[in-house]
Order: C-alpha cells, then sequence, then structure tokens
C-alpha cells in the first residue's frame, strides 16, 4: 500500500535549515500535481551548492539505494538512476516495507508519509532509523598537520602542500572507517554533541572514572571552543536510508594548529568504535556513508593536500 502511495504521489522538496513552506509548481507533466510541504529540517536543494563547498550530485543518492539493508537480510527494489527522482512518473513503483523490530518498540515520531528529498530507495519504512523523516546526527572531524620527528609539517613530494590528518574510528556495526559522529539527542545543542561523540568514540570516555572523564573534558574543552569550520549541513547518502526516514548531519572541523593539544590526550576506541587512529588525508580514502566528501571540503578549506592526479595536471599547464 505504501508503494503504491509513493508511486503515485509528488515529494519532491527543497528544505531550509529554519521551517521552511515550499510549493513545488506542476512540471507540465501528466501524472505531477502542484504540491505543498511545511516541516523543518536542515535539508538543501540538491541543485544547489552547498555550505562551504559543493556536494557531487553523482555521489548524493548511491549508498542510500545498495542492498542487502544494514542489519538485516531485506533486498531493495532496483531503483534504476533515472527514476530516483519524484518527479518521475514511475506507477509501478512497488518498494519493499521493512522496519527493524527494534525501532518499532520505540516511539513513532512523525508523518510516515513524509518523503526522502533525494527520491526513491527501493525501500519504505523506517529500517534502523527511529524517526520518520529526517534523523539528526553530528561528526567532528578533529584534524593536525602531519609532521616529522623534529616537529616540521610534512608537504607531500608531489603536490606541494602540506599534509593533513584526521581522527578516523572503524565502525564496529560494517566494519568501515569513519568520522566518530553521533545521533543528536532531543534537545540537545549540536556543540555538545560533537563533543561527547568525540569523547565517547575516540577517546573511550564512558569507561573512564569520574577523575579521567573532568580531565578529558577539560582538554577538549579548549579544542571545541575555538574557532571551526562548519564543513557541510544537510542530507547525507546513508545506507540505512529510506523513502520515509533518512540521515542528516552537520560536519564540524575543529583544527589543532600546533598540536599540542591532541599531543595530550590518548586516542582510545570506545562505544560503536572498534578503531581509532590518526589517518592522513587523501583522495585514496574510502570512508562509511558520504564521509570522504566531508573530509574532501576540510582539505580544500585548510589547503591540504588531497590528490597527486589534480595536482600534477596544474603543473602540466
Amino acid at each position: 500500500m505504501a508503494g503504491r502511495l509513493l508511486g503515485k504521489a509528488l515529494a519532491a522538496v527543497s528544505l531550509s535549515v529554519a521551517l521552511a513552506s515550499v510549493t513545488i509548481r506542476s512540471s507540465g507533466c501528466r501524472g505531477i500535481p502542484a504540491f505543498r510541504n511545511s516541516f523543518s529540517s536542515s535539508w538543501f536543494h540538491l541543485n544547489t551548492n552547498v555550505m562551504s563547498g559543493s556536494y557531487s550530485k553523482e555521489n548524493s543518492h548511491n549508498k542510500a539505494r545498495t542492498s542487502p539493508y544494514p542489519g538485516s537480510k531485506v533486498e531493495r527494489s532496483q531503483v534504476p538512476n533515472e527514476k530516483v527522482g519524484w518527479l518521475v512518473e514511475w506507477q509501478d513503483y512497488n518498494p519493499v516495507e521493512y522496519t527493524a523490530v527494534s525501532v518499532l518498540a520505540g516511539p513513532r515520531w512523525a508523518d510516515p508519509q513524509i518523503r526522502n528529498p533525494a527520491g526513491r530507495t527501493g525501500l519504505v519504512g523506517r529500517g534502523l532509523l527511529g524517526r520518520w523523516g529526517p534523523n539528526h546526527a553530528a561528526d567532528p572531524i578533529i584534524t593536525r598537520w602531519k609532521r616529522d620527528s623534529s616537529g616540521n609539517k610534512i608537504m607531500h613530494p608531489i603536490s606541494g602542500k602540506h599534509i593533513l590528518q584526521f581522527v578516523a574510528i572503524k565502525r564496529k556495526d560494517c566494519g568501515e572507517w569513519a568520522i566518530p559522529g553521533g545521533m543528536v539527542d532531543p534537545g540537545e545543542k549540536i556543540s555538545a554533541t560533537l563533543k561527547r561523540e568525540f569523547g565517547e568514540e575516540a577517546l573511550n570516555s564512558l569507561q573512564k572514572t569520574s577523575a579521567e572523564k573532568r580531565e578529558i573534558e577539560e582538554k577538549l574543552h579548549k579544542l571545541f571552543s575555538q574557532d571551526h569550520l562548519v564543513i557541510y549541513k544537510g542530507y547525507v547518502d546513508d545506507p540505512r536510508n529510506t523513502d520515509n526516514a533518512w540521515m542528516e548531519t552537520e560536519a564540524v572541523n575543529y583544527h589543532d594548529e600546533t598540536g599540542e593539544i591532541m599531543d595530550n590526550l590518548t586516542l582510545e576506541a570506545g562505544d560503536d568504535a572498534g578503531k581509532v587512529k590518526w589517518v592522513d588525508i587523501n583522495d585514496k580514502l574510502k570512508l562509511y556513508a558520504s564521509h570522504s566528501q566531508f573530509i574532501k571540503l576540510v582539505a580544500e578549506k585548510r589547503d591540504a593536500h588531497w590528490s597527486e592526479d589534480s595536482e600534477a595536471d596544474c603543473h602540466a599547464l
């Protein structure tokens, strides 16, 4: 039933950071009615540049269509590239319905008829996500310059730019390397989520004594209270996304210019992380969900090394 409703209705909406009311006029195509929707979200329109960098449309809705669905054997209905968008009429669209048992046991948060702004995923329901509609996360990107034994910043021999490092965790659920982020608790400020998640996943703060927690908090306060860069804010191409529930995040870069703050903190995997380490930033990184795109934006903003090929091409011009 849900699949038939989805296949006959338009849900192409463009959401702003604040409460938005968007009117989408008829495109002139048969079966595409005018539509008005209003709700709160940090979604942006896929056809525009986002925040401090552009987000590639080619990479914006691929992982959200992969099978099997995370933590299950559920196979999505296949959605070809040309039929992802809700503006494309597809009367035979009949997505699989799936909501994890653990999610069904929790509260129902919002209107189940809300639709994924990026398009069809081949699955309806909430999957592993607790809320209908946007599920908000925060991703702290902690960086420092890679240095030699004498403390000098290391320059890449081809690009001629300094090499940037970030703290990465290996997720327990899928085994992929990722930014140590997590879900925003109800009523919690993004800044608090960023610091809490980094402490829990990269410093194992949940297993520390009260005295150790206070020491970690003091050191993190210095890092998280300094100037920072909001790298990205909006929809995330996440394998947990469905037609009715999806991930949105705010990725923020906190940079330790001298390295002194992070040198006094011992990385230790905790909570959802199986491992944690400093990773050199470059275009060869394969990370969870859309994290590689976030890391690329950080490298661009910090004018750090990213790709050997692109820099070599520039020198050849």
